[in-house]
């Protein structure tokens, strides 16, 4: 018998949100959790915005997250290196969610001999920051990536993204980043102890495979895959592992809270 689920970790798109349109159930699932006292926190792999610009995306959808309830992989970035190497500096390629996490925990940003080069996502990569990338990899500071996403979602279609420019890099320096984000368990673990939670009562739920169900299977919690974004019924046969259960939407999982 399994531990009762006290603890919740959620993917936002494609499972509270698509489009910025609430996903049907979303807005009553969050309430539940709010209503039951639930710890939980909503996590995504994006890490242009901030919390505050996220929970506003979120209320204007009807879904209420306060922002100290989001966990972006930029947060989780900043985190990692914060303990890493306290007060460290780095060169940035990325949008405020970055930047500003970056700052909070302590870190000079700069062009000059940084300890990291921190590659996140943004709607306008340059060449210029990217070569600039390229050379202080190439003089010694450490490659940091937020997330191995290879391709963003726009209305005009797929985007390239974070994964797609680390590996731009990786081919030009020959050096391989740390990805922080899903599927890295690192972000997990790091969410749990944001909320004080243990893994063996906290259940994650994904739209993906092979980083949310992923990550929370590595970091040992139950895991739902809900069918309202990337992976489909039919594509869960191909992996290798399994989500603990299959469900249509967020809204058949109100009743275990």
């Amino acid at each position: 018998m399994s531990e009762p689920i006290e603890n919740w970790l959620t993917d936002m798109d494609g499972v509270l949100v698509h489009e910025n349109q609430a996903l049907p159930g979303a807005a009553e699932f969050v309430e539940r959790l709010t209503q039951s006292g639930r710890p939980y926190l909503v996590l995504t792999n994006n890490s242009i915005f901030t919390a505050r610009d996220l929970a506003a995306r979120l209320r204007a959808s009807g879904i209420d997250v306060p922002e100290e309830r989001l966990w972006t992989s930029a947060l989780a970035t900043a985190a990692f290196v914060g303990q890493q190497l306290p007060g460290g500096s780095a060169y940035v390629i990325g949008e405020a969610g970055l930047t500003t996490a970056l700052h909070e925990a302590g870190y000079v940003l700069t062009e000059t001999d940084p300890d990291y080069v921190i590659l996140g996502e943004t709607r306008t990569y340059s060449f210029s920051s990217i070569t600039k990338a390229i050379r202080l990899i190439q003089g010694g500071a450490r490659f940091i990536a937020t997330n191995p996403d290879s391709t963003g979602p726009s209305s005009e279609g797929p985007l390239p993204a974070t994964g797609a420019v680390a590996a731009l890099i990786t081919k030009a320096t020959g050096r391989e980043p740390y990805f922080v984000g899903k599927p890295n368990p690192v972000m997990i673990r790091a969410a749990l102890n944001r909320i004080d939670a243990h893994s063996e009562s906290t259940a994650m739920i994904g739209d993906r495979m092979d980083t949310d169900v992923l990550a929370g299977m590595e970091a040992g919690l139950r895991t739902y895959l809900v069918l309202t974004g990337s992976t489909k019924a039919e594509d869960v046969e191909r992996y290798p592992y399994r989500p603990n259960e299959v469900r249509d939407s967020i809204a058949d999982l109100i009743e275990l809270i």
